[in-house]
């Protein structure tokens, strides 16, 4: 963070200093919540969860350096005391901001947020000193933590918006009010709590309408919800996609025998050609975001591809691929599914096992409401569709959906199998992949999936697993 003293911050955020000896102290550290990531010159925010108070914590990061701790209670040690430790976090990283003159990129949309944040990070970096949400750091917390990681060298800022509801985004853009907003699809996580694809293209969109008139929209020319969210925005409007109308779209595009995208990429200023290493079509997509981002902030197409073609996946779980001694692949995409990345998934995984024996093994997805059973059902029957060799339901009620829809997809018999948990699909893994098997891994994240590519893992390392 930028440098700020004891007495600037508890200003900004409307606190009283408690057991403070010098308010002109600065905290030059980050701003964390976790007591474990404290380093001196750290702020540390205590919140109170559902099994811990991080006020309990208060004597234990000031001996391991932090300058105060932003509490809602006096703790005995040096804090800045605030109604709500929420707000007040915010007020800081909307003052932060503010300071620091960078350039912010908001991004969301249903599918491809982590994704595409690292992609964008990823390519501006190569041009300037650049911060980003780490993971899926996405809420109304991880936000601000974010942001507050920024100093005075930082001149672009990439923040992931994640939204439960209607006016969650508009609440985030509120505290990092962007320049640049990307809106990437709408699509049905979490249709459960919103009650229908319209209304989350509601949620999606307030990210393009606190826009400035100098700022930019990045839309999906691809999805039409998104798409209709040009007249909320009084920024200028950019398309992506592979629609012949779109300002920055692919053209030629196809994977490679391993399963990666190729395409030519066409600006406004020019084209150029992109193998990505990453896995799977749905990736063009993320790609051309950041490239509309990119030519945005002034890079040619030229250098847009070249940072393309060398950015990898940094987030874990999410289509990590490895492979064995004994040649089987383990796709780890276990952090989290919804319906669009599932069916994503599934593509990738047949381009990537082309002449080889492919698993799904697939489990719950979380918050569709009354969509659930279809959904599920969809992505079984899509499997079939598709020859995925074996597809492996694990869990409860979900999983038999899936197990049902691709049964009554095609007589499947011994192809499609439902157990219990992830136990019993390891059990069963072990017993039955052969080398040169392609195994992918996808569930939300409530599920705990990560655990069966993680033992496959171990399983086969007789030797130090090769990840490529």
């Amino acid at each position: 963070m930028i440098a700020l003293s004891l007495a600037e911050i508890a200003a900004v955020v409307g606190g009283q200093t408690h057991d403070i000896p010098d308010p002109s102290v600065q905290v030059t550290g980050p701003v964390v919540r976790d007591s474990r990531e404290v380093v001196p010159g750290s702020l540390f925010a205590a919140f109170v969860g559902e099994r811990v108070d991080g006020h309990d914590f208060a004597p234990q990061v000031v001996e391991a350096g932090a300058v105060a701790v932003l509490a809602s209670r006096p703790v005995g040690v040096p804090a800045i005391v605030v109604e709500d430790v929420q707000s007040a976090l915010g007020a800081l990283a909307r003052h932060v901001v503010a300071r620091l003159g960078a350039t912010l990129v908001a991004l969301t949309g249903s599918a491809g947020k982590t994704s595409t944040k690292d992609l964008i990070a990823q390519v501006l970096s190569t041009k300037a000193p650049t911060v980003f949400t780490p993971g899926s750091f996405n809420n109304e917390i991880g936000l601000p933590l974010t942001a507050l990681t920024a100093t005075e060298e930082t001149r672009f800022l990439v923040l992931e918006m994640g939204a439960r509801g209607i006016g969650h985004i508009r609440y985030l853009t509120g505290l990092t009010p962007p320049r640049i907003g990307v809106v990437l699809n709408v699509g049905s996580a979490h249709i459960g709590e919103f009650g229908g694809r319209e209304q989350i293209a509601q949620a999606k969109g307030e990210i393009v309408e606190g826009l400035p008139e100098d700022g930019a929209a990045i839309l999906n020319a691809d999805d039409p919800l998104v798409r209709a969210m040009a007249p909320r925005t009084k920024a200028k409007v950019v398309l992506f996609g592979e629609s012949a109308e779109a300002d920055v779209r692919a053209e030629n595009v196809r994977l490679t025998d391993t399963g990666q995208p190729s395409f030519r990429l066409h600006t406004p200023s020019g084209a150029a050609d992109v193998t990505m290493r990453l896995y799977g079509e749905h990736h063009v997509s993320n790609a051309l975001a950041a490239a509309a981002v990119a030519h945005e902030l002034g890079m040619s197409a030229e250098e847009i591809a070249t940072a393309l073609s060398g950015a990898g996946s940094l987030s874990r779980w999410r289509m990590e691929v490895t492979e064995r001694p004994d040649g089987v692949t383990i796709v780890n995409d276990a952090y989290n599914a919804n319906p669009e990345s599932m069916r994503a998934a599934l593509r990738a995984l047949v381009a990537m096992g082309k002449g080889r024996r492919t698993w799904a093994v697939l489990g719950k997805m979380a918050e569709l409401g009354d969509e659930a059973l279809a959904e599920h059902d969809a992505v079984g029957r899509l499997a079939v569709r598709l020859n995925v060799s074996k597809l492996v339901a694990v869990g409860g009620i979900e999983a038999s959906w899936l197990q049902l829809g691709a049964y009554n997809e095609g007589s499947w018999g011994e192809e499609s199998v439902h157990v219990s948990d992830a136990q019993a699909a390891i059990d069963l893994l072990r017993s039955e992949l052969r080398p040169g098997d392609v195994v992918l891994v996808k569930a939300s994240r409530s599920v705990g999936l990560e655990g069966v590519a993680a033992a496959l893992l171990e399983t086969g390392a007789e030797g130090e697993v090769a990840a490529r």
